[in-house]
């Protein structure tokens, strides 16, 4: 191993005695942030501490072996112990290595998911709302939450645009890679002559900011408008000013929300949306600053990337950013989605790897 990895989890070490120290003070839990805080990073650690003690075991077994070897009685058990202690110790450094990775700090946030039909007319909206029904679906295996924030409904069915949120745990570690540009090629249900049409919609997945704070998003910064809601929801929602639209003005971004009666829940809503929309736009400055030094193997994060085709003739879904095909469409659309963002995620992680070694 690297000295200079050694010379990390010895620091590590030290400083997961300290927070021993640290939550051993009867006082500690005074300041319950800061108690959360240590607590956090107490657990991020152990593991990671525990996998370097197990690897000095093995290095020390390694030294052991060496120096029986010039034993002739021992030198048959000696060499099966160095290799053994060898063994160990390469699969305990990957591990490692997988432990030190960088930690995407938005990782267990809730989530914000964000689905616009595109290019593609009524086929587009329909495909939406089967995109809708996929990562639902998917929250359920995952014992997910899904609150539905905002829909606007196309006269055809399925969705023009529909925002919901998604609380669970690790929710945006597991879906931060479906942004993009999701490409549809099947038989539309309008298509009388049986051809195939290719249509697309663009995917936002975003973390939920802890705090509107958190952007600092200032009063004098926004404008509110209030209008009647429109669409489904009974005679009292059409009947009242209860539908909210925010404009956060340096931005220029826009949220409207009006799948609640009430006024006040429905600002409350919008504002984490924006919250969490303008947090997506630094993290999006931030990551092209970093793609700048070197390329992301999982994409550019860019809205209009295409990502994935899902190709229904055929039965298959080809993601292109690492050149993965699959073909179990069906369960795929059922929210089986374990292969693909374990894929992603093993991939992400490759590259982070090779970043390290390089480093």
């Amino acid at each position: 191993m690297k000295p200079s990895l050694i010379a990390k989890l010895d620091q590590l070490t030290m400083r997961l005695r300290e927070l021993d120290r640290l939550l051993g003070d009867p006082h500690v839990t005074d300041n319950i942030d800061h108690y959360r805080k240590l607590t956090r990073e107490h657990a991020d650690l152990s593991p990671l501490v525990e996998q370097y003690g197990l690897y000095q075991n093995a290095l020390n077994d390694e030294a052991a072996a060496r120096d029986m070897l010039s034993d002739a009685s021992m030198k048959v058990f000696a060499e099966e112990e160095l290799q053994s202690a060898q063994q160990r110790m390469q699969l305990l450094e990957i591990e490692l290595q997988k432990l030190l990775l960088p930690k995407d700090p938005d990782d267990e946030r809730n989530t914000f998911l964000e689905i616009r039909a595109g290019t593609g007319g009524d086929e587009s909206a329909l495909f939406a709302g089967d995109l809708l029904r996929m990562y639902t679906r998917y929250a359920e295996r995952q014992r997910w939450q899904v609150e539905l924030i905002s829909a606007s409904h196309s006269e055809v069915g399925g969705y023009k645009e529909v925002i919901c949120r998604i609380v669970g745990q690790g929710v945006y570690s597991k879906l931060k890679f479906e942004s993009g540009g999701h490409r549809v090629q099947r038989v539309p249900q309008t298509e009388t002559q049986g051809r195939i049409h290719t249509s697309a919609c663009t995917v936002a997945v975003m973390p939920e900011a802890d705090e509107i704070e958190e952007v600092n998003i200032r009063p004098d910064e926004i404008r509110i408008d209030t209008f009647r809601a429109s669409g489904a929801g009974g005679q009292h929602i059409n009947k009242t000013d209860s539908a909210v639209r925010i404009t956060h003005l340096p931005t220029g971004i826009v949220v409207e929300c009006q799948d609640d009666r009430s006024q006040h829940k429905n600002k409350a809503q919008a504002m984490k949306v924006l919250a969490a929309r303008i947090h997506d736009q630094q993290l999006g400055a931030q990551q092209s600053q970093e793609a700048a030094t070197r390329k992301s193997l999982i994409g550019s994060g860019d809205r209009s990337e295409r990502i994935r085709t899902y190709n229904f003739p055929q039965g298959r879904i080809t993601d292109h950013r690492i050149n993965l095909t699959l073909y179990k469409i069906d369960a795929i659309m059922d929210g089986d989605l374990d292969e693909l963002t374990g894929a992603l995620i093993a991939e992400h992680q490759a590259e982070l790897l090779a970043t390290l070694s390089e480093t």
